[in-house]
């Protein structure tokens, strides 16, 4: 068979594991990615493996293809009646597969119910496709937050291509999204817009004066906010809240007294100058841009009333500045990594009123932040089927990688175990965790059957969740990385395991929204 006949043969596979191969006669054989085969303007394009190695590979038979100069190849040879070109995953040639195929560049999400695949080592994404797959559910692929970037010494252009290669080799088509995640200056943003993001999670909660839920009356002073920003008044401001019922939906009006006002002014007043600020940058410096927004005030210590997301939501939209999405700070506990603490009842209360607040302002989503693993609260909201919902993850794929290491390689796990323990007390400041560390006990105190058993528990779960920036940045004295390129290389070789662990642990958190 010619390689087109093999490839066209080839891309009618769907089997998951098994690669099929391509017969090469002079060279050696090449496992496809069957999903990944494409054919554009007389070039085949794939995704394929020699030994461990994956590249992206092309053929075609004119050197004046329009596409060909784009690419950097490692190796070219002529084979049968074309030429066949190897070429490594870099940025140049992500940034190529981009020009060429639509459905490897994010798009816009809208209101679509959506989820958030953080990918922190860039290896999850197409198992993370494999599990939205056949749903109505809107992936949104490349999502990393500043934080993030910085403690894994990653780019936003890694980020995008990593979900690049993913679409690709996933052969995924129904559109990703792209969420430059907890952006707190101008800076971030032009970070993350160079490298093709779409969607700007916009993290004011420096500025959320927690305190204003306590504080004496006469201490609530607003007279030094940035008036001139909210172009408003103090007086006029009040005027439009203070003592008057403000009917949201058939089965909430809010009431708000004076002082209701002045507290929500307090506490989110310079949320609000920061938003303003955040958003007019983003829309006049890049005005041409295909852009949506969220606003998170998620990681704060004091819960988001349904009258301070009324307040917040307004002021902004009398600003002509319209969200996507909203992250407020929910009653309860959302922790990093592990399930939900809290009085559901009273969760559900206060998500309706949320709800109804959203579809009267917008309609925009009511987004979910450390959503990993809120699988109580997700049964909830789902078996309600009311409004519109976005759920952030990250950390989750992370713990998932590690599970596949200590199911393949038990040894390998110990030493991640141990060095993640003695980290934890240093690494968890930014976090909202609870774990106690001295309930994990070292390595050699487990069998090797019972290390997966630690992905079923909460301290286990956040002490190894904490500590990813060091485990995949620390390196040795000679410079050399003590865990990063062992445990891509390990996820790599066992590839189709890592897919199916992630594809039965992200069909938990979707299957209550699935239609």
């Amino acid at each position: 068979m010619t390689i087109d006949e093999q490839l066209s043969s080839i891309k009618t596979t769907q089997a998951a594991s098994d690669l099929p191969v391509l017969d090469l006669e002079t060279t050696g054989q090449i496992r496809v990615y069957p999903r990944s085969v494409q054919h554009v303007d007389g070039m085949s394009l794939f995704m394929g493996r020699e030994g461990d190695g994956k590249s992206l590979f092309l053929f075609y038979r004119d050197m004046g293809s329009r596409y060909a100069g784009l690419f950097h190849a490692e190796s070219t040879k002529e084979i049968e009646t074309g030429i066949l070109s190897r070429c490594p995953l870099t940025h140049q040639n992500a940034d190529a597969v981009r020009q060429m195929l639509d459905f490897t560049r994010p798009i816009l999400i809208g209101l679509d119910t959506s989820i958030g695949l953080g990918d922190r080592l860039g290896l999850a994404n197409p198992g993370h496709l494999q599990a939205v797959e056949g749903t109505d559910i809107r992936p949104v692929l490349a999502q990393q937050s500043i934080r993030e970037l910085e403690r894994t010494e990653r780019t936003p252009e890694e980020v995008m291509d990593a979900a690049t290669w993913a679409v690709l080799q996933e052969g995924y088509e129904g559109g990703f999204g792209s969420d430059a995640d907890h952006l707190k200056t101008p800076e971030h943003i032009d970070l993350m817009m160079q490298a093709g993001f779409t969607m700007f999670t916009i993290d004011p909660g420096d500025h959320v004066v927690n305190e204003a839920d306590s504080l004496p009356v006469g201490e609530l002073d607003v007279t030094g906010l940035a008036w001139d920003v909210l172009e408003d008044t103090p007086e006029h401001f009040s005027s439009r809240y203070a003592d008057r019922k403000l009917p949201v939906s058939a089965r909430l009006t809010l009431e708000p007294t004076e002082e209701d006002v002045l507290r929500a002014l307090v506490k989110y007043g310079n949320v609000l100058i920061h938003t303003v600020k955040m958003a007019g940058y983003l829309h006049e410096r890049y005005p041409d841009s295909p852009t949506e927004l969220e606003l998170s005030v998620d990681e704060t210590e004091s819960v988001t009333s349904p009258f301070e997301h009324f307040m917040v939501v307004n002021e902004l939209k009398r600003l002509g500045i319209e969200l996507v999405s909203l992250a407020p700070r929910f009653v309860g506990d959302f922790e990093k990594g592990i399930d939900y603490k809290g009085d559901l009842e009273l969760f559900k209360e206060e998500f309706l009123k949320h709800v109804d607040i959203a579809e009267h302002l917008g309609p925009y989503k009511i987004s979910f932040h450390s959503g990993s693993d809120k699988f109580q609260v997700y049964e909830l909201v789902g078996s309600l089927g009311e409004g519109r919902i976005h759920v952030k993850t990250a950390g989750t794929s992370y713990l998932e990688a590690l599970r596949t290491v200590a199911l393949v390689d038990p040894q390998f796990f110990r030493e991640i175990l141990d060095f993640s323990r003695g980290l934890y007390d240093t690494e968890k400041r930014t976090y909202h965790v609870s774990a106690d560390p001295g309930k994990v006990r070292p390595s050699d105190g487990y069998a090797d059957e019972e290390l997966t058993e630690l992905f079923d528990q909460d301290d286990a779960r956040q002490v190894l969740h904490v500590t990813f920036g060091r485990v995949l940045t620390e390196k040795d004295p000679a410079g050399n990385y003590i865990f990063r390129e062992r445990l891509a290389a390990l996820l790599q070789h066992h590839e189709e395991e890592h897919y199916d662990i992630l594809r039965r642990h992200f069909r938990r958190h979707i299957e209550p929204f699935i239609q």
